[in-house]
């Protein structure tokens, strides 16, 4: 790489910075998705609307994770579906490795014609954010129907409905010949109080989210992809009136597939003999395919 190659500092690449308005009680994170992207859509052939799809949900997943407290916490969305084209739509996000895939089906698509809209890829869907906690070995999860004009806007509501935290989530996705990029912008305004994981005294109609939500509304997709544009460039474009803004670089991103021969064979070893052996081909090996980064392992049984 020369010295006047791109790098992540300079262009955000992979990169999530988070970012807090003491004086609003608000805070944000904002991430730029570019060869980590890339990589993990070059995992499948992807149509161009699906890639676009996965692109967003790879984003919003990444910004979701970053809200995690803990070393090995992990947070998984999946978007499904018993009546759409698109089946599944699953990504998750562990200690700044996301990974991701689509499931569906190829003649339904080929049918729907040019840039179906979510509705039209998932029908009468759901979405479930998942969080494991890995100290506590617990699971918390949350269902929220698969609605609106993006997942961006069904996330909003999720976290409305769920976790009843004022959230706005903007997104903005280019695939160019010079590169894919994918980026999003996350602000809420937190409550006045907590206990446990019940927020207290929330307010939608607070002043302060109020003027927060205006502001950070104003972000365009295009100016969250423009690599010109330093990450801490777009929050102080969008802050630089209140009195103190305080960043972070929380995480650099990479694609966390945790497939190996390894895995596998401990997942197999928990299924029953016979199923194993009606598994195997003639000589004795499973193969098994991993979704996430479309490699097959042969298993040994």
């Amino acid at each position: 790489m020369s010295k006047d190659d791109p790098t992540p500092e300079t262009t955000g690449f992979d990169q999530l910075l988070g970012f807090t308005i003491p004086e609003r009680n608000c805070r944000g994170r904002i991430v730029r998705l570019g060869p980590v992207l890339s990589k993990i859509l070059a995992a499948h052939d992807y149509p161009v609307v699906l890639k676009i799809l996965l692109a967003e949900a790879l984003t919003v997943t990444s910004l979701m994770g970053s809200l995690l407290k803990n070393s090995g916490d992990q947070l998984t969305m999946q978007a499904q579906t018993g009546d759409g084209v698109v089946s599944l739509l699953v990504c998750d996000y562990r200690d700044g490795e996301i990974r991701g895939y689509v499931q569906y089906d190829e003649d339904g698509f080929d049918a729907l014609g040019a840039e179906p809209g979510l509705e039209a890829l998932f029908g009468k869907g759901h979405l479930a954010i998942t969080f494991d906690i890995a100290a506590t070995g617990q699971r918390y999860q949350g269902i929220v129907p698969l609605e609106g004009e993006s997942l961006s806007r069904a996330l909003e509501s999720y976290f409305m409905q769920s976790e009843q935290v004022p959230t706005l989530i903007r997104t903005g996705i280019s695939l160019s010949p010079d590169g894919e990029v994918a980026a999003g912008l996350l602000v809420q305004h937190l409550a006045d109080g907590e206990d446990g994981r019940e927020r207290l005294h929330v307010r939608l109609d607070h002043p302060d989210w109020e003027h927060v939500s205006i502001m950070s509304g104003s972000m365009t997709g295009e100016e969250l992809v423009d690599v010109s544009l330093p990450l801490e460039t777009l929050v102080w474009r969008l802050f630089h009136e209140e009195t103190e803004v305080r960043t972070a670089l929380l995480a650099s991103l990479s694609r966390g597939c945790r497939c190996s021969e390894l895995h596998f064979a401990k997942v197999l070893a928990k299924f029953p003999k016979e199923d194993r052996r009606e598994m195997a081909d003639e000589n004795g090996i499973i193969r098994v395919d991993c979704a996430f980064c479309s490699k097959e392992f042969p298993i040994q049984d």
